[in-house]
């Protein structure tokens, strides 16, 4: 299982990749204005530093909601490195797009995705990713894991290459179950990877060979 970052945070995504584990990013444009980045040159600079850090897939969202912006603003992204992949939404004029990157060579994710009938229009498509929304799913009372399990089985049923990139990831346990279920990507803040590092058996573990290793040196 591939592990990325979502957030637009430099700080947050040199300390993933300093981690060892990093295998790429994704953004959209909440993450951008979190971090106080507006206007077109420095969003685009932005994602210039992450490049620069990040040896992997470096998802950016498109803004426009028609085909030709799509097409024109997803054109110019992926000019700025080739790890960049084009984060489009899943829409009619999304799914369009798609096929339009997808028959000249250009990287996508195609996003916000609620359903198994989305994932497979957008591998039809021909998308490098789709993220499958699990949280927000949860939110409204639906089993996000569930639509997880549903899309890696359907894309196994016919060879589909694109990957299943769960996203909308908040905790230690949805990560795990991801790749219990066989998620090919996950996305999820700093935290819930580090938080993979916890447990208390292993602090009080430490705590016992240092003590004992304090004890044999006096």
């Amino acid at each position: 299982m591939k592990f990325f970052v979502d957030t637009a945070n430099l700080q947050e995504i040199q300390e993933a990749h300093d981690l060892g584990v990093l295998d790429g990013v994704t953004t959209n444009p909440s993450l951008m204005a979190k971090e106080g980045i507006f206007g077109h040159d420095n969003v685009m600079a932005h994602y210039k530093q992450i490049c620069e850090i990040v040896d992997g897939d470096i998802s950016a969202e498109v803004i426009a909601t028609d085909f030709e912006g799509m097409v024109r603003e997803g054109e110019l992204l992926a000019e700025l490195h080739p790890n960049i992949v084009v984060k489009v939404p899943m829409t009619r004029e999304g799914v369009k797009a798609i096929r339009h990157f997808s028959e000249r060579g250009i990287k996508t994710n195609c996003t916000l995705v609620f359903s198994a009938g989305q994932a497979i229009l957008a591998a039809k498509a021909g998308a490098t990713y789709v993220s499958p929304f699990v949280g927000r799913l949860d939110d409204v009372s639906t089993d996000g894991l569930q639509l997880i399990e549903q899309i890696v089985h359907i894309y196994g049923n016919y060879g589909y290459q694109t990957q299943v990139l769960a996203a909308s990831v908040r905790h230690v346990m949805h990560l795990v179950q991801c790749a219990e279920l066989g998620a090919d990507v996950v996305t999820c803040p700093l935290s819930v990877i580090t938080g993979l590092l916890n447990h208390p058996l292993t602090d009080i573990g430490l705590q016992k060979f240092l003590a004992d290793h304090a004890k044999g040196n006096k």
